[in-house]
């Protein structure tokens, strides 16, 4: 759950950053943000998490780009940015791998078909193709406030409906034997 709100952090400070003062400060805030998380994660994992150094390097270039030439165009290409290297990033491993990511990810979590495997990574793929293009939309279609919230609570609402609509389709396909974890937390 911590992890989770980790993630959350840099995108819930860039959004009162932007309230309370400007876009500018608010990507300020999401740079330190990023690299803070970033750090946490690394001390509580002992590693870095891919996703993480992503977001914190688009952030940094991206975010970068719109303090040093003060153009925010740049800070609102970074969803696209990120989702878009995730969702190329689905669809080669797809492709060229011996595994769809996913199940290389999730594989020990969760008995799937390889089918299904597939099928979820291919989803994810267009998911994040389709977010890509959805946050450039709002972009160039409406004001920085409603490009704000629609960062915030938009995608939110959208990723979570998305989860949870992968969840059902998971569960109808989970093997017997499922390795979702003990045998305590089922009976539960």
């Amino acid at each position: 759950m911590l992890k989770v709100l980790l993630e959350f952090l840099p995108i819930a400070l860039f959004f009162i950053g932007y309230k309370l003062f400007d876009l500018m400060f608010a990507t300020w805030v999401a740079i330190a943000a990023s690299f803070v998380q970033l750090l946490i994660v690394r001390l509580m994992s002992g590693r870095f998490e891919k996703v993480s150094v992503i977001s914190f390097f688009s952030i940094l270039i991206l975010g970068g780009a719109t303090l040093l030439l003060k153009d925010e165009i740049y800070v609102k290409w970074k969803p696209t940015a990120v989702y878009w290297l995730l969702s190329a990033t689905l669809l080669f491993s797809q492709i060229f791998g011996t595994k769809p990511m996913l199940q290389r990810l999730g594989e020990s979590n969760l008995s799937l078909p390889t089918r299904v495997w597939q099928l979820l990574n291919f989803s994810w793929f267009g998911f994040f193709l389709i977010m890509g293009f959805l946050n450039l939309y709002v972009v160039y279609n409406f004001d920085d406030n409603v490009w704000v919230n629609f960062k915030l609570f938009g995608t939110l609402g959208i990723t979570i409906l998305f989860i949870i609509l992968q969840s059902v389709f998971m569960a109808k396909h989970l093997q017997v034997g499922e390795k979702i974890g003990t045998e305590h937390d089922r009976s539960i």
